[in-house]
């Protein structure tokens, strides 16, 4: 009977051969689809200088299992588990549970030039002089997503200033486009200038500026 069930659970899986990404250790990394199903994918990893083994996946996971992907050839974006990690003949293979993904990124990522990731921290931001609590909705290389509470008086292309403890990062932005609502305001700021060179925890999985006729 169990032996029916792998095999239906197996029936689930396309092999599917494509390259993608992998945010890991604070680092990117080039993986290499096997098989994909409705709620994970198995990949193959190949080792570098600081991805010699299994162990090293381990160690790189013990602050959260969940690790961000962009999978371009599909059109998929955004976070899955690693539930299991085995060496195999030409590297380690790696498989994922997937948890929080964006489809057809062609329109979402692509526009946006950079992944952005799913995040809720507080912040502060100072407009007109006065200093505002907000929320992250996501978060990019280029910039921040901000909830704030209550109506705000901004105008487009302003350059506010913005605190966010969470990933020890502050600095200026501008303010790109903004979204009143009856009690709050949601704004998309675009760095101009960081504390900071590297935003870790934060993939860039920017797209290739190349264009085709």
């Amino acid at each position: 009977m169990q032996a029916m069930l792998d095999m239906e659970k197996r029936a689930y899986r396309k092999n599917l051969s494509c390259d993608g990404l992998i945010y890991l250790g604070f680092e990117e990394h080039q993986i290499r689809l096997i098989n994909l199903s409705l709620t994970g994918l198995l990949a193959e990893l190949k080792p570098n200088a600081n991805l010699n083994g299994v162990k090293d996946i381990f160690q790189s996971l013990q602050v959260s299992p969940i690790v961000d992907i962009y999978l371009p050839d599909i059109r998929v974006a955004g976070e899955a588990e690693v539930v299991r990690a085995e060496s195999a003949e030409h590297g380690i293979q790696i498989a994922l549970e997937f948890r929080n993904l964006s489809y057809d990124v062609d329109n979402l990522l692509y526009n946006r030039r950079a992944y952005r990731k799913n995040m809720t921290a507080p912040g502060q931001i100072i407009i007109n002089d006065v200093v505002h609590a907000f929320n992250t909705e996501n978060v990019s290389v280029d910039g921040i997503m901000a909830h704030i509470q209550g109506r705000v008086s901004v105008e487009l292309g302003a350059v506010v200033h913005f605190s966010f403890k969470h990933l020890e990062l502050q600095g200026e932005a501008e303010v790109m486009w903004l979204e009143e609502g009856p009690h709050s305001t949601l704004l998309g700021l675009k760095y101009i200038h960081l504390e900071r060179d590297d935003i870790p925890g934060v993939p860039r999985f920017v797209r290739d500026e190349k264009t085709s006729d």
